[in-house]
């Protein structure tokens, strides 16, 4: 069951759309109690009018029930029309917020989440939730105002037979509650299965060329099949719990006119009930089976809803790791001077450090590089700079201002970082190089394309820049994606870059092109670069080797090699 406190956050969703929802409300109230007036009009036309041959009544009678129903039409079709868009806007609602506060997550976050199950929360439980927006308080509405419009007639009309109809309703209310906590939680069961899933085939997709080129498809079917299997494990018990669910309060429902009859029956025997009574009993009961019928639809939609909710708020708790602080400063512009003091770093706590007590400076327009084996902890370095992760211990400056201090989004615009594996998104080629500026013209993104040596590329193109580029980039090459990547940073233009192997995709001849882009883009530049290549490095003002999460050694080339020690057994080891 959903708490006072998340009850009060689903509410708060209903506020934009009061309109609608009052209007729904409105019409289901007004739709029930003309359903309700129906058997008390019977009752009185097979009482009074038809005995009595009163033909104008009996007319008059049987016109207003056909008006009764044309105007419950009515009103049902505004009901279901405008009930199910609402459930579509707040639907749409929460899915924007869910977004909007998946972009202020930190990388951490996203580095111990499935991003199949996010696609599970994003779709799957939001349309869940959409339909309890929509038909919860409509079926409790409509039920409440029909059960107890009924009884007041049916009470009016014979106390005694209201009060042996009433025998039923505790054992379908009990049965109803008990059941629909199971319910709820055999659904919450199939949800995180459907994430499973989710997260198995996506992550078998995206890596398909690598299970091909291994010939792993058998591997990855037995993967899926294991997870399918307990999804379909997570169904079965949910479905075996809803078949007792409605297979007894089906019983209990038909047990509600059984026990009108021989109540009844018995009364009508001691003459305290005529046999018109009955039926406009029976009529009664017939109304208000149909609300029971929402109650346990109620039930059940409730338990997948609820559950979905939960979920949902799961990810809206979700804090970030880095927030701007209150007083997050934005300066004016960037020189590029980088610091970092005493700064030790690690991924968990209580693993193995990553980071441990990195000092350095880069002076404005300084570039250096990044140099030592796979693991050393270089990647991690850089990544401290646009503060996507936190040091434990030490302090990352720019500018003189630590980088907690500074206001994210300042920060990030007056970083460029290209990594090793450029993401490209599934849109045009256009669309990826102006990532780095929105807002850019035509003329500034070919330009820089050219200056990322693939506008020529580009432009041998039937559809140039409006190219689509697939998923991840996948009709590019590993070169050419590298290269849209670059063309980004040149359209951005930031007083700090960053090269996280940015070349190790390129082959020779075109290595040579980016070494030439990379140098212009570097002039007046703060640049870092991580390569290994000793042509990349070789020209940085200043190199720093790394290894173990430490800077062993700084100098520049020539220097780091008279020294004879890490970096010259790099260099000799040809891992430069």
């Amino acid at each position: 069951m959903l708490n006072y406190v998340m009850l009060k956050r689903f509410i708060a969703y209903y506020k934009p759309h009061k309109f609608l929802f009052i209007m729904d409300m409105s019409v289901a109230v007004i739709a029930s109690a003309l359903s309700i007036t129906i058997p008390r009009i019977t009752h009185r036309l097979l009482d009074i009018y038809i005995p009595a041959a009163n033909l104008n009544a009996i007319a008059i009678t049987l016109l207003l029930i056909l008006a009764i129903y044309t105007v419950s039409a009515v009103f049902t079709y505004i009901r279901i029309k405008w009930g199910h868009i609402m459930g579509v806007r707040m639907e749409a609602n929460m899915r924007g917020d869910f977004f909007r506060h998946l972009q202020k997550l930190s990388f951490r976050y996203y580095d111990n989440i499935k991003t199949g199950h996010l696609m599970s929360r994003i779709t799957g439980d939001l349309e869940n939730i959409a339909e309890i927006a929509h038909h919860a308080p409509e079926d409790l509405l409509i039920s409440v105002c029909m059960i107890l419009g009924s009884y007041a007639f049916m009470f009016s009309l014979n106390p005694a037979l209201a009060l042996i109809s009433l025998i039923p309703l505790p054992f379908i209310l009990i049965w109803g509650i008990i059941q629909g906590r199971h319910l709820k939680s055999r659904f919450r069961k199939v949800r995180a299965r459907i994430a499973d899933i989710n997260a198995v085939v996506e992550n078998t997709v995206q890596g398909i060329r690598e299970v091909q080129s291994y010939a792993n498809e058998p591997l990855e079917i037995s993967r899926f099949d294991d997870t399918n299997s307990k999804f379909r494990s997570a169904k079965e018990d949910a479905y075996d719990r809803m078949a007792r669910f409605h297979s007894v309060i089906n019983y209990l429902r038909e047990l509600y006119y059984f026990v009108v009859i021989v109540g009844g029956a018995l009364l009508i025997l001691k003459g305290s009930l005529k046999p018109v009574d009955l039926i406009a009993f029976l009529l009664y009961v017939s109304i208000i089976l149909p609300p029971l019928d929402r109650l346990i639809n109620f039930v059940e939609q409730y338990s997948q809803g609820a559950a979905a909710f939960e979920r949902f708020i799961e990810i809206m708790d979700e804090e970030p790791d880095i927030q701007d602080c209150p007083e997050a400063i934005t300066p004016k512009d960037a020189s590029g001077r980088i610091e970092l003091d005493h700064v030790s770093f690690t991924y968990e706590k209580d693993k193995d450090i990553v980071l441990a007590d990195i000092s350095l400076t880069i002076e404005p327009g300084q570039k250096i590089a990044l140099v030592g084996e796979s693991g050393a902890g270089k990647s991690t370095l850089v990544s401290l700079l646009p503060r996507f992760y936190e040091p434990q211990k030490g302090e990352v400056r720019i500018d003189g201002h630590p980088v907690a201090k500074l206001s994210s989004r300042w920060l990030r615009e007056n970083i460029g970082l290209v990594q090793q594996n450029a993401f490209l998104f599934d849109t045009t080629l256009r669309d990826n190089i102006s990532y780095g500026k929105p807002d850019a013209d035509e003329d500034a993104i070919r330009k820089a394309a050219a200056l990322a040596h693939i506008l020529s590329f580009i432009d041998s193109l039937p559809d140039g820049l409006d190219t689509l580029v697939g998923e991840r980039g996948v009709k590019l090459s590993g070169g050419q994606k590298q290269r849209i990547a670059i063309a980004r940073i040149f359209l951005k233009n930031p007083p700090i870059v960053v090269f996280d192997e940015a070349t190790s995709a390129l082959d020779s001849e075109t290595d040579a092109l980016i070494q030439e882009s990379m140098r212009n883009l570097c002039a007046g530049r703060t640049s870092v670069i991580i390569a290994h290549r000793l042509s990349t490095v070789r020209e940085a003002d200043r190199l720093y080797a790394m290894k173990n999460g430490r800077i062993v050694e700084s100098g520049s080339h020539e220097e780091l090699l008279a020294k004879g020690g890490y970096y010259r057994d790099l260099y000799e080891r040809n891992l430069l």
